[in-house]
């Protein structure tokens, strides 16, 4: 029988990640690989450059500001309350906090793994990452690649 996980708000991993401080709530070690929560602190200007997860799913609740996503579709400002899905299959994403306010994203990964990456690139240079980011199969764009 599986084990039921409770965190306080002071608990769990903390990782420095695009300028933002992201806090794992739930770890793939703890639901048998199903899945990651993760909590992610951008502060104004944070969040990380285009990119792509192929392998894992990935959704964000919006809890607290706003942030711009930008995709190939085009860029959606989105605020508190907001959902946005990147399907399975490693849709090109960024998201940026373009408002003077905190923003508070929960992002949960299917299957779980990226908190791993969050783990070993955590407070890394971007040059010091990019091993990284190939171990885990993240692929990353220019910063202009939206246009």
């Amino acid at each position: 029988m599986s084990k039921i996980t409770v965190r306080t708000a002071e608990e769990g991993e903390i990782f420095l990640i695009a300028g933002g401080e992201y806090r794992l709530l739930i770890s793939g070690e703890e639901t048998g690989g199903n899945y990651a929560v993760i909590e992610m602190n951008v502060p104004p200007g944070g969040g990380p450059n285009p990119h792509a997860h192929p392998d894992m799913q990935e959704m964000f609740y919006v809890v607290e500001g706003e942030v711009e996503f930008r995709t190939d579709s085009g860029k959606t400002l989105t605020g508190k309350g907001g959902f946005i899905n990147i399907p399975l299959g490693g849709g090109i994403h960024a998201f940026k906090n373009l408002s003077d306010q905190p923003a508070k994203l929960l992002c949960t990964v299917v299957p779980s793994g990226l908190e791993k990456m969050f783990k070993e690139v955590s407070g890394k240079s971007p040059e010091e990452a990019k091993e990284i980011l190939k171990k885990y199969r993240q692929l990353v764009y220019p910063v202009d690649y939206f246009g």
